[in-house]
């Protein structure tokens, strides 16, 4: 698996297990597309194989795998929408002719910043989110099926989730010596390099992570409301 780091095969195979678990090959199918759609996605847009770490799989896997496990088809295709989401807009995005805007503020930001999006982006996200809350509603077992529409906006939820922590609540960090910027803390550039903004928990793992849990409530929520 060219696409999975060792430690990221196992943590699939943990994911793939609890949605087995809970809802058998139809979760599996739900599952795969996400994965498979998503890595290629990756490859065509980086126009390199993507290295999936266990911590990565999990904040974009574990919420729908614990789903699944506790019996919620809702929850679990909801968070599913969601990581799709946020996958097919990042990499969608990294098509666009126009500088992704800060969600927040909407001024002009380097491509790869987290919390900027673009037209494009978004439209393929909620292409991706659409994806998935079709085969989910097609695929849920009876008594199961949420309907498309809450399914969808789900992952969009999950998307725009994702873009807010980005742009407020995620770590940035900067190189003392060059004002290069990073994402993550353990980087060192000419120096260690130090937080400028954010919470240094909340990296883009824990983001994901959050992502996929407003997709699961907002699915799980939208089910259960009386229509």
């Amino acid at each position: 698996m060219r696409w999975l780091t060792p430690g990221g095969l196992v943590a699939a195979c943990a994911v793939g297990i609890g949605v087995a678990w809970g809802f058998g090959w139809p979760g599996l199918v739900v599952l795969a597309a996400f994965l498979l759609s998503g890595s290629l996605l990756t490859q065509l847009a980086e126009r390199r194989a993507p290295r999936r770490t266990a911590r990565q799989v999990l904040a974009n896997g574990g919420v729908a795998a614990v789903a699944a496990f506790l019996g919620s088809w809702a929850a679990a295709a909801g968070a599913i929408a969601a990581a799709t989401a946020d996958t097919w807009a990042t990499e969608s995005g990294a098509f666009s002719p126009i500088p992704p805007r800060l969600v927040t503020s909407w001024r002009r930001v380097t491509r790869g910043t987290s919390g900027g999006i673009t037209a494009l982006g978004t439209l393929g996200g909620a292409a991706g989110a659409a994806t998935i809350a079709w085969l989910a509603h097609a695929l849920a077992p009876r008594g199961h099926a949420p309907g498309f529409a809450t399914l969808a906006g789900a992952g969009v939820a999950g998307m725009l989730a994702d873009s807010l922590l980005g742009a407020t609540l995620q770590g940035k960090y900067e190189c003392p010596a060059c004002d290069a910027r990073f994402e993550r803390g353990n980087t060192v550039c000419h120096e260690p390099v130090r937080l400028t903004t954010g919470r240094r928990w909340l990296d883009n793992d824990a983001v994901n992570f959050a992502a996929t849990l407003v997709g699961a409530a907002v699915a799980a929520i939208g089910t259960h409301v009386p229509h």
